[in-house]
């Protein structure tokens, strides 16, 4: 089997728990992903404008290469997974994340794709 190996696609170190309750840092590639959105006018409401946004483009992403998972913020992952990507992650901070006393996230216990 190869080895398996995480790419960290954001500008913040990724610490994740392991199953041996370690943390592991995943400290960023120097490469970032990120989405380009088009935003269309929908309406004004109470005197707010309202836009509908939509993801025309990922830029930063590399292909899938077997044994390898690319660390990207949940939005990219959600973008990605719409076309088909099962090898990009986002870390889980919902209700699992460890935060500290200004709910800033320390680490999280899981992945998710």
């Amino acid at each position: 089997m190869s080895e398996i190996k995480f790419v960290n696609l954001t500008v913040h170190d990724v610490v994740v728990l392991n199953e041996k309750g370690e943390r592991v840092v995943i400290p960023p590639s120097g490469q970032v992903a990120r989405i380009k959105t088009k935003e269309t006018y929908y309406k004004t409401v109470g005197g707010l404008q309202i836009f509908d946004q939509e993801v025309f483009e990922i830029e930063g992403l590399p292909e899938p290469k077997e044994g390898v998972f690319y660390i990207v913020s949940m939005p990219l992952r959600l973008a990605a997974r719409e076309l088909g990507r099962t090898d990009v992650l986002s870390p889980d901070t919902g209700a699992t994340a460890v935060r500290n006393e200004k709910g800033q996230v320390e680490y999280v216990t899981r992945l998710v794709r």
